[in-house]
């Protein structure tokens, strides 16, 4: 599976490598209850077919408890997007978060030259990740991020090679704690993986979710 790479925020202003981490932050079987129970649910969940999912070093400076999955929506041996959910716990709570809890992500899709230069791409790509947690019904705090769209131009010994666009979502929330103080980080997950299917341009998963709209003029799927 091709990991997303690249710096993401924790959304109270904080940084941090994604290649500076340890596996699942401190071990989450000696971790707080809620948050063992919040891993627990995202190894548990059951998502759509077609996206790949499976855990990842988490980084370890962002706060003292955290958990990382990667997946990638997948096309035989291809991948179409792909994308890093990284799930933090501050027992003590954080001041930015409103929360003890708070979900972070980066997801990236290549498009087609033509799609990328639309003027309303950010915030339609923006409206798909609110969407989709209001979708399944998800109460969520203090929302934060960014959607960068970047192209690639060929020259020299490389020009043979076709203009290459993507496009990248920087986000994270506050999702409401529930019973013990635990939120449904399982259903996160499936609202994540929604917008990772709307970003690789696959269907609605069904028919309630006729309502979607999927990004047209996807680029071919990129090799794994």
């Amino acid at each position: 599976m091709a990991a997303a790479q690249g710096r993401l925020s924790d959304g109270a202003g904080g940084m941090d490598e994604a290649k500076d981490t340890e596996n699942g932050g401190r071990e989450a079987d000696s971790a707080p209850l809620p948050f063992r129970a919040a891993v627990d649910a995202l190894r548990a969940a059951r998502l759509r077919p077609r996206i790949e999912v499976e855990p990842t070093p988490a980084p370890k400076r962002l706060a003292p408890y955290s958990y990382a999955l990667e997946a990638a929506v997948v096309d035989g041996d291809q991948d179409l997007a792909d994308g890093r959910l990284v799930l933090l716990y501050d027992p003590a709570g954080h001041d930015a978060w409103r929360g003890t809890f708070r979900l972070v992500t980066l997801v990236r899709a290549e498009l087609e030259p033509e799609m990328a230069a639309d003027p309303l791409l950010p915030e339609v790509c923006w409206s798909w990740l609110t969407g989709a947690l209001h979708t399944r019904g998800l109460t969520y705090g203090e929302p934060s991020g960014t959607v960068t769209r970047a192209s690639s131009h060929y020259f020299g010994g490389l020009s043979a090679r076709p203009a290459a666009s993507q496009i990248e979502i920087r986000a994270s929330w506050t999702p409401r704690e529930g019973v013990g103080g635990v939120p449904d980080t399982a259903a996160h997950l499936a609202s994540w993986c929604d917008l990772l299917a709307q970003i690789a341009g696959l269907p609605p998963a069904g028919p309630g979710d006729a309502s979607i709209v999927t990004l047209p003029q996807r680029r071919g799927p990129q090799s794994r």
